[in-house]
């Protein structure tokens, strides 16, 4: 909507995901993206890291309070809208993304972003928030909030309280995005948040049960001494 008031930018795509996001940019090859730092299937670091080009486009990091993310694009003086942004903010980013166009400064910008690139291979960022779509809003969930999260299918069923939030991901794309020191794959079906692990219970032939603080309990298909080398270091 705010790009179309700008009479000199053509919108040559919009992408739900990483995944198509990529696609987009290689067959369009445009001047400027903005670009969603988490996504499903790929953040948007991994976007860039698979575009593969020499000479990347001007990028508009899109961001909701990853503070981590935030600092990252200052140091390298690369622009970015912190969600949610007013309309003078955005105009703000264009003109900076325009200028660097015009003024064929996209060398400088394009070598500030691999270093970038560069730094988050060593030291990987993981999700520190979920977007979660319910009927006509969306809601941000903090990761460290969330106790359990139980696969069903292509979707995700994130446990918070007493509320459960349905994401569409795949348990294994999620679990890569998540801080392992955080969260631990007890079963093919079951991620667990470490800070809300009370105890484990043993059961019938060796198997185990792993309990949270609100007493509910969670099958374990993990051998025990790997799950309590993890929660006694964690």
């Amino acid at each position: 909507m705010l790009l179309g008031k700008e009479p000199d930018i053509e919108i040559a795509g919009e992408c739900a995901d990483g995944d198509e996001a990529l696609a987009a940019m290689r067959r369009h090859a445009p001047d400027l993206v903005f670009l969603d730092v988490q996504m499903p299937e790929m953040d948007g670091f991994e976007v860039l890291r698979h575009l593969g080009r020499d000479v990347p486009p001007v990028v508009i990091f899109v961001t909701a309070y990853d503070q981590h993310a935030v600092k990252a694009f200052e140091v390298h003086a690369l622009d970015y809208l912190l969600k949610p942004f007013k309309q003078l903010r955005f105009k703000e980013a264009v003109q900076r993304a325009r200028d660097q166009i015009v003024h064929r400064q996209t060398g400088v910008a394009s070598k500030r972003l691999l270093q970038l690139l560069e730094e988050r291979k060593a030291a990987p960022v993981y999700l520190s928030r979920l977007a979660v779509k319910e009927k006509e809003r969306v809601l941000f969930v903090k990761t460290g909030q969330i106790e359990w999260i139980e696969s069903a299918g292509n979707y995700v069923l994130l446990h918070v309280g007493k509320q459960t939030h349905i994401v569409r991901e795949t348990m294994t794309a999620l679990e890569a995005r998540l801080d392992p020191k955080q969260f631990l794959r007890i079963s093919r079906s079951t991620l667990v948040n470490l800070d809300c692990v009370r105890e484990l219970q043993p059961m019938f032939k060796g198997e185990y049960v792993v309990v949270l603080q609100d007493g509910r309990q969670l099958a374990m298909t993990r051998g025990i001494r790997e799950v309590e080398a993890r929660l006694k270091f964690s």
